[in-house]
């Protein structure tokens, strides 16, 4: 049993740089691996031969492929943040001009309907009532 006073400060130096590189060498295995399945410009083959030669040399296919595609990467992410903001944009404007006022909305369009005629007030108290449901 390991006890703190058998464990000195630099062994736990030592394993927590560990531990953290281990968690960085993952990290970033997973952002190559996600890069080259997100490519569009690759066939099917090419992704098969990066997986198997970052499953096989690890070390020697993470830096030739950071090397090689370094700037294509940071395209790729900019481009897919610049499509997921476009995205997020345009529903929250859907949102805002189509239903974002909730019932009180609602009772106004059924009131502006009301005025100018193309309902009854039988149909407005329905319609109020729904909208206050």
């Amino acid at each position: 049993m390991v006890f703190a006073a058998e464990y000195p400060f630099l062994n736990i130096l030592g394993s927590m740089i560990l531990f953290f590189s281990w968690v960085i060498w993952i990290w970033m295995m997973i952002a190559i691996l996600s890069d080259v399945f997100r490519r569009n410009d690759m066939s099917g083959w090419a992704k098969a031969a990066w997986t198997v030669f970052l499953i096989v040399l690890p070390f020697i296919g993470a830096l030739i492929y950071l090397i090689g595609n370094h700037d294509g990467m940071a395209e790729r992410n900019l481009k897919q943040v610049q499509v997921q903001q476009a995205a997020f944009d345009d529903h929250i404007k859907t949102v805002a001009t189509n239903g974002g006022g909730g019932a009180a909305a609602e009772i106004d369009k059924a009131k502006s309907l009301l005025d100018d005629g193309t309902i009854n007030q039988a149909e407005f108290d329905a319609l109020r009532a729904k909208a206050l449901a």
